[in-house]
């Protein structure tokens, strides 16, 4: 029975393939949609207005250091003088975010990138490196909200 289900599924998935497109209207296929002045649309103007709002996130965070199965040997340790646990090691990571609440100062970007962060720098368009600090996330949405201190942000 299953046979023959497998062997009906590459006509079925072509049989899809021409409904779908069968309700397209023809005579908007292989033609661009004029814009106001009649030339093509671009998308310059929406992101004029968009990308200042977009930031740069530079994270400075401390993770632990490399686990070596030599340190939990005494004899090892003690010959070499070594510390019970590897120092922590600086790590550095970037992201990108956006400004949500130009008043506020609100900038939302993803958990994973602020995760165990020590230092937190917010880049602007304009270059300006401003500090951060982090008001909330939330791991099982991957979501972060930070505040910077300025005026006259763009959101």
């Amino acid at each position: 029975m299953f046979r023959n289900l497998i062997a009906l599924r590459p006509p079925i998935i072509t049989l899809c393939a021409i409904l779908a497109f069968a309700g397209l209207p023809c005579a908007t296929i292989g033609q661009a949609v004029p814009g106001v002045a009649g030339e093509l649309p671009t998308l310059a103007p929406v992101l004029e207005r968009v990308t200042p709002a977009v930031v740069n996130i530079s994270v400075v965070s401390e993770t632990p250091g490399a686990s070596n199965p030599l340190y939990n040997d005494p004899y090892f340790r003690r010959f070499f003088d070594l510390p019970h646990a590897p120092p922590p090691q600086q790590r550095m990571s970037a992201g990108s975010g956006v400004i949500v609440d130009a008043a506020k100062g609100h900038v939302l970007t993803n958990h994973h990138v602020v995760a165990n962060a020590r230092t937190i720098t917010v880049t602007l368009k304009d270059g300006q490196r401003l500090r951060a600090e982090l008001v909330g996330s939330d791991q099982a949405a991957d979501i972060a909200l930070l505040k910077v201190k300025r005026r006259n942000l763009v959101a």
